[in-house]
């Protein structure tokens, strides 16, 4: 039957199937999950999983990494699925694979992509002279990174060791997870106004190709941080209440 014949109601619903997201299995080709979406490679690299997987399946990718696949499966489709509602999956997760998930995570942004894009931040404008506006732009770069790190190192050196605590039995006091959760704030203020100073007001001259270039990175940069933040606060935070709950 050609699909112009469907009724209505059919036809949206048909529109609506191809247009939402697949949920991933395990037995799906690993390979296939990056050919169809690419910034699940990052997912691979903050998983510890290497490429070169040939046809293999997500579940035998995950064995062949030491990576529990349930935990992966979940962090994947909760990304491409764009899905906040996945407390009917916590059951399913690993606290420590989600934790290392986690912190190779705050290593890739702290000890890479971000002096990477402040590298090319400093080839990109004119630095030379009394360019105010290219000071200015580093200036605010920089405390931009400054809150990025202050804000990760809280949680590597406060929340992660609290969470260790708990996995091992012991019942620490004065701190739970809700204290995280309250004070988990969105650090994308000043990335935004960065965005709009070198947008509207930085003098470009010339080629304008590697200051474009920087700026799709700060753009890329602010997608990832949003849901790596998403993933704290939909996965990590409700699986951790759960662990509270048990050892309560």
């Amino acid at each position: 039957m050609n699909c112009l014949t469907l009724h209505p109601e059919k036809q949206m619903n048909s529109v609506l199937n191809m247009c939402r997201p697949r949920s991933y299995k395990s037995t799906d080709k690993m390979s296939d999950l990056i050919c169809e979406n690419y910034a699940l490679l990052q997912v691979l690299s903050r998983f510890g999983v290497s490429l070169g997987f040939g046809d293999k399946s997500v579940r035998e990718v995950c064995e062949m990494n030491g990576v529990d696949c349930n935990t992966f499966l979940i962090v994947v489709n909760f990304l491409t699925e764009e899905n906040d509602r996945m407390q009917d999956h916590l059951e399913e997760l690993s606290v420590p694979a989600l934790m290392t998930y986690l912190k190779n995570a705050h290593h890739y942004f702290l000890d890479f992509q971000l002096p990477a894009i402040r590298k090319k931040l400093i080839e990109a404008i004119d630095c030379s002279g009394e360019n105010e506006v290219a000071f200015l732009i580093i200036q605010f770069y920089d405390a931009y990174v400054n809150e990025v790190r202050k804000h990760m190192e809280y949680e590597n050196e406060k929340v992660f060791v609290y969470v260790e605590q708990l996995l091992r039995g012991e019942h620490p006091e004065g701190y739970s997870i809700g204290v995280f959760a309250r004070h988990h704030d969105q650090i994308n203020a000043k990335l935004t106004e960065l965005k709009n100073i070198i947008i509207k007001y930085y003098p470009a001259s010339g080629d304008n190709q590697l200051l474009n270039a920087t700026l799709f990175d700060i753009f890329s940069c602010e997608e990832d941080l949003a849901s790596h933040n998403r993933v704290e606060d939909y996965l990590f935070v409700p699986a951790i209440m759960e662990l509270e709950k048990e050892a309560k």
